[in-house]
């Protein structure tokens, strides 16, 4: 459990008087002797009744609490898991209504067992609500479990033939016209493996070899899930498939291999970009799925809003200098690239990419992709691009001083110039230049606007529900909101207690985990005449003069515009802490 949540559960306890001071103080000390984590300790010394601190935990947790103690489970109930699936996973289900099963666990946080109950319930075709409950009511309904005899492994075994099943019976909607291919199951099975993976919306899948077999897992909204367990012996035949398919050398297991194919499914051509990795005896293969037509939105499809999109807008109608895009991998810079080059892309300019690659194909743009092995590399590209009377010039990434100085050359040459850096918030932007040898005046000159990414998994808008919000976070919330400016405080949003905030509960929609897609947070640094004059000056690693021309210009933070987000019910607060941005 996460040390913030258990504080929190801790406050709750002195503030209903189930705990003194000096109990807490006591069980600490224990805590720190024994080793045992402090919720349990209070328990065990009896300090806290075990239900009481139950009650409380399913209240910060905001999962429905159970007492089980007294009450006999049918069997037709507790049928529903074997009692290996129970006892390892320590859940029990209690009672069913329908499709619906109630199911109690001890650690609604314990996202293992939350994945395999999915995973039997999608078999079943049951949903599942979650209870929290205590270890003594768990204990009481174990019990219950000995006359079942049926065994984890056949369940698991039953459910991978299942499985394969499926992927026999519906990959010939996605075989090639090719009898050969048509009638080769390891096809089949890698068919159906990228439609699984289109048609939920993941945009990686992983496939890793183990010891017990090979797991196939798709990446939905940021989040691994484990969606397949394989036999270990078709491994090869799968990597195999998938090196024919990318166009990858098939004799070489040692050395990292990159590729890419486009394949049809449902009427939409998807392109998958695959990577190979050797291992100690076998091959892992990862394969980003590029929807072309699913992948390029515009700025309001992403989540930008407010003071942030008129920002973006009003610097995108300039005719020449530099927009960077800055955030950590996988936080969404290309796709916000591309959605900018769809604003800017008509016939009048001549608009140019430098790719890493190439992504998405834009109709109407000139899109080039970067070859280290044949010498192609950022910087030699660079310098052809600006042989070919561009308007506008877009560069994957900035990774070293030549394409730095190239880069800034173009925009100031009269090029509208787009690109990516690696650092962790707008501002840190300019530092990072310097640090790669640009001299302050020519940034100063070159940049007009920095904006920090990061992503958020969107609210499920089909089951979402309002959320309370603990009285010490909603005091950090209210903190932070209060920092920005007035002139940038959307309308309609309420700075007073208590937060009226939404979270996704989960539904079928959603696959049972409340959140469906994904949401870009993000800050707008401008480049004005002041912050010119603070770059000139050296003075852009002193914090205090950077934050009051930050303030000064009504920039808000993107840890600020994730609550702005949650208050308007788009993501959870949950997401925004864990954001990873301050």
């Amino acid at each position: 459990m996460k040390l913030a949540d258990i504080m929190t559960i801790v406050q709750q306890l002195q503030a209903r008087q189930l705990i003194t001071p000096a109990q807490l103080t006591q069980a600490q000390i224990e805590s720190q002797r024994t080793g045992v984590d402090l919720l349990t300790v209070l328990v065990q010394e009896h300090i806290v009744n075990e239900e009481e601190l139950t009650q409380v935990k399913a209240m910060v947790l905001r999962v429905p609490y159970i007492s089980l103690l007294d009450q006999d489970i049918p069997s037709e109930i507790l049928n529903a898991f074997t009692p290996d699936i129970a006892e390892n996973y320590r859940v029990v289900p209690w009672a069913r209504n329908g499709s619906e099963l109630s199911v109690a666990m001890v650690d609604p946080q314990d996202y293992k067992a939350i994945e395999a109950l999915d995973f039997i319930a999608r078999k079943d075709h049951l949903q599942i609500k979650y209870f929290l409950t205590s270890e003594s009511s768990f204990r009481a309904v174990l019990h219950q479990y000995a006359n079942l005899t049926k065994e984890v492994a056949q369940a698991l075994k039953e459910q991978n033939t299942d499985l394969v099943d499926v992927l026999q019976d519906e990959a010939e909607e996605l075989a090639d016209a090719d009898p050969s291919v048509k009638n080769a199951p390891v096809s089949k099975m890698v068919a159906v493996i990228l439609r699984y993976a289109v048609e939920g919306s993941a945009s990686d899948v992983h496939i890793e070899p183990h010891d017990d077999g090979t797991r196939v897992r798709y990446r939905v909204d940021g989040i691994l899930h484990t969606s397949l367990q394989l036999p270990k012996n078709v491994h090869n035949s799968l990597v195999a498939r998938i090196k024919v398919l990318a166009n990858l050398k098939l004799d070489e297991t040692r050395l990292p291999q990159d590729g890419r194919f486009r394949m049809k499914i449902d009427g939409r051509q998807i392109d998958f970009r695959v990577s190979t990795m050797p291992l100690i005896d076998h091959e892992k293969v990862v394969l980003r799925i590029l929807d072309q037509e699913s992948g390029l939105q515009t700025l309001e499809d992403l989540g930008f809003a407010d003071r942030n999109l008129s920002v973006i807008h009003e610097h995108l109608q300039r005719p020449h200098g530099m927009i960077l895009m800055t955030g950590p991998t996988g936080s969404g810079k290309s796709t916000t690239l591309y959605s900018m080059l769809q604003i800017l892309n008509n016939e009048e300019r001549n608009i140019i990419t430098l790719e890493d690659p190439v992504e998405y194909h834009m109709t109407g743009i000139a899109q080039s992709q970067v070859r280290p092995e044949i010498g192609l590399t950022f910087v030699r590209g660079l310098r052809s691009i600006l042989r070919q009377d561009p308007d506008i010039i877009m560069v994957g990434e900035i990774r070293d001083n030549e394409t730095a100085e190239l880069a800034i050359h173009a925009a100031l040459t009269g090029h509208m110039l787009l690109s990516t850096l690696h650092t962790n918030d707008a501002i840190g932007a300019i530092p990072r230049l310097i640090d790669m040898g640009i001299e302050p005046f020519l940034i100063s000159s070159a940049l007009n606007l920095v904006i920090a990414q990061r992503l958020v998994r969107r609210n499920c808008m089909e089951c979402l529900v309002p959320e309370i919000v603990p009285p010490l976070l909603e005091s950090q919330i209210l903190a932070e909101l209060e920092r920005i400016p007035k002139s940038s405080l959307p309308k309609g949003i309420v700075l007073q207690p208590p937060l009226k905030v939404f979270k996704g509960k989960g539904c079928q929609h959603c696959e049972d985990t409340g959140y469906k897609g994904r949401l870009a947070v993000a800050e707008t640094v401008e480049v004005t005449d002041r912050l010119r004059a603070i770059i000139a000056a050296g003075d852009i690693h002193t914090p205090a003069v950077v934050e009051e021309e930050l303030r000064h210009q009504g920039m808000v933070t993107i840890k600020q515009n994730g609550l702005l987000a949650a208050l308007r019910g788009l993501t959870s607060i949950e997401e925004v802490w864990t954001v990873g941005a301050e």
